[in-house]
């Protein structure tokens, strides 16, 4: 039987770069860092406050072809790559902190039926969104219904 989603996958350009970036400016902890057969690295990041759900930071190779790779590379290199979903107590004052550790926002803060949200990139390019959360229902979003 499941039990919970222990592992997701970001990709990025630099593992490196990545693993600081994750550690010093968004607080995760630093998790496994292994090298493997063939040059393949197997690095990852946590949350302090989930530790069960390892981040894999990893770069474009294999087990993906070459054009799958290729893909993935430009992507990130253009900054249309969705990374993860971050909750937040408060949207608007880690904007704030965050900002001033130089990363960069796609959208400030902005109120939304379901609470406070702001986007950002990691270093690599990934979306990251920060998530305030509140109590919603289907009524709250004004969207005609088929």
């Amino acid at each position: 039987m499941i039990t919970n989603i222990s592992l997701v996958t970001v990709y990025c350009l630099d593992q490196d770069k990545a693993r600081d970036f994750y550690v010093d400016v968004l607080g995760f902890e630093a998790g496994a860092d292994i090298t493997m057969g063939e040059g393949f690295r197997w690095v990852t990041v946590r949350h302090p406050s989930q530790p069960e759900l390892q981040v894999t930071l990893m770069t474009p190779g294999p087990p993906l072809d070459a054009d799958a790779a290729d893909f993935i590379r430009r992507q990130l290199e253009k900054g249309a790559m969705g990374g993860l979903g971050l909750s937040v107590d408060d949207c608007r004052k880690t904007f704030e902190e965050l900002s001033a550790k130089g990363v960069v926002f796609l959208q400030e803060p902005a109120d939304r039926p379901y609470g406070v949200e702001a986007v950002m990139r990691d270093n690599s390019g990934n979306w990251l969104v920060l998530v305030e959360e509140k109590q919603w229902t289907p009524e709250d979003f004004d969207y005609p219904r088929g």
